[in-house]
């Protein structure tokens, strides 16, 4: 074990995979278990706008749905009772498939078999996409940076993805560990790696959303933020300035405020 520690987000940051996911799956998918397809470019455009373009960009599938869910319900678009759902999403401890397939053994609710069947479909068209690729500048970043630290991809996406997409790009053999949905919260696998003593000045999380960033304050780690449509620029940044900062320990205060504020102008545009 290194004395510094990286924490990696994966879709939207490291990988070149966020947008496609969400614009031909996850949203279409709901599209098709819900019949919408009279309202399916409306649906599109707000499963888009809380996935990807708002402060609840890189939520995890289930949480998103429900936002997305109750959109559409003030639109009229979709009736629906959706207690159950929301119910399980206050109560579980993690949301992911097999979290959702116990709660739906204990209860057999009707609802809680469609957003499984809808998530499973969603897993079978992320499988069906063309092969995507890191972002420029990834491969090289993480390389320079796993002389000097320990390397971790915690994301909220599926674990089987997660392995598939960082280990055909080579990827997966820099990283200690990946942690995904089935892990829990993404501040969940942070705190579990800081069990393992690093120091909390010495662990940065690498993400592109908002989530990530509140998720590394939660746990009183660093926070680097790769900017929406600058993912390039940001991982250079990284590799030929943020990254010596954080080993020098001057990472910490300014410094951080002016990415995070570049961050979230950033997005805020979209």
């Amino acid at each position: 074990m290194k004395k510094y520690l990286v924490c990696v987000d994966s879709d939207g940051c490291a990988m070149d995979t966020m947008d496609c996911k969400h614009k031909l799956c996850f949203g279409p998918e709901m599209v098709k278990a819900w019949g919408l397809e009279a309202y399916r470019e409306e649906v599109l455009k707000l499963w888009s706008q809380i996935s990807l373009y708002s402060e609840t960009r890189g939520i995890n599938r289930f949480p998103g749905l429900e936002l997305t869910m109750k959109a559409c319900m003030e639109r009229g678009i979709l009736e629906e009772d959706i207690s159950d759902f929301s119910l399980w999403l206050k109560e579980s401890p993690s949301f992911s498939n097999a979290a959702l397939e116990k709660r739906i053994e204990e209860t057999g609710s009707p609802l809680l078999k469609k957003i499984l069947q809808w998530s499973l479909c969603v897993n079978a068209a992320i499988k069906a996409l063309p092969d995507s690729s890191p972002f420029n500048g990834v491969k090289e970043t993480l390389e320079y940076m796993s002389q000097y630290a320990d390397l971790a991809v915690v994301s909220s996406a599926n674990r089987e993805a997660l392995e598939r997409e960082w280990g055909r790009t080579g990827l997966i053999s820099l990283v200690k560990e990946i942690m995904a949905q089935d892990c829990g919260s993404k501040s969940v696998c942070i705190s579990r790696l800081l069990e393992q003593g690093y120091e909390k000045d010495c662990v940065l999380m690498i993400g592109d959303a908002p989530g990530d960033g509140k998720a590394a304050d939660k746990c009183g780690v660093l926070f680097f933020p790769v900017v929406i449509q600058e993912e390039e620029q940001s991982w250079k940044c990284l590799k030929d300035q943020a990254f010596q900062r954080f080993l020098d320990r001057t990472y910490k205060g300014e410094y951080e405020k002016e990415q995070r504020h570049k961050f979230m102008s950033a997005l805020k545009q979209k």
